[in-house]
């Protein structure tokens, strides 16, 4: 998955050394949502955090509360991503910057709606039980994948909002 990520960012950079404006026909990518939507990533590694410490100790309670934040985590995110793509300043068949910049950003989301989706039906489990042990793991592993989306986030966010800027 993460080629996929560096894959895509290497398409952008390509399209980049082939046009001679930059952004073409379009200014750089309004800043707002991109930065909130990066601070709430990084705010979302403590609670992310603390559920994967509470699953590591089959502390119950503590899985239960963390997952719920967690999952709030991510709802905040996608509306704010959604926000994003509307001040990105080009649509996706615009031109092929507008088709690398839909695509980094399509990519991550998917990624983040996928995990998402897999904190939600762990909570369901963990508050409907009966709970086998095994769910403790699967919480610390969804912890694992939600620390890789952050990270693919960061290098995505800086060729998205500062690629534009600084080229």
């Amino acid at each position: 998955e993460g080629t996929v990520f560096a894959l895509a960012i290497v398409v952008y950079f390509y399209v980049r050394t082939r046009v001679h404006e930059w952004p073409p026909s379009a200014s750089p990518p309004d800043l707002l949502w991109g930065t909130l939507n990066t601070l709430v990533m990084l705010a979302s590694l403590v609670p992310n955090q603390l559920a994967k410490r509470a699953a590591e100790r089959q502390d119950l309670h503590g899985v239960r509360l963390w997952l719920t934040v967690c999952t709030a985590f991510a709802v905040v995110f996608l509306v704010l991503r959604a926000l994003e793509f509307t001040a990105l300043g080009v649509r996706w068949d615009t031109n092929a910057y507008g088709s690398a910049v839909w695509m980094l950003l399509g990519l991550h989301t998917t990624h983040v709606l996928t995990d998402w989706f897999d904190t939600v039906v762990l909570n369901v489990l963990v508050f409907t039980g009966p709970l086998e042990a095994r769910r403790f793991a699967d919480v610390s592993d969804n912890a694992f994948y939600w620390y890789f989306v952050v990270g693919a986030w960061l290098p995505i966010y800086a060729v998205i909002y500062f690629g534009a800027r600084l080229l």
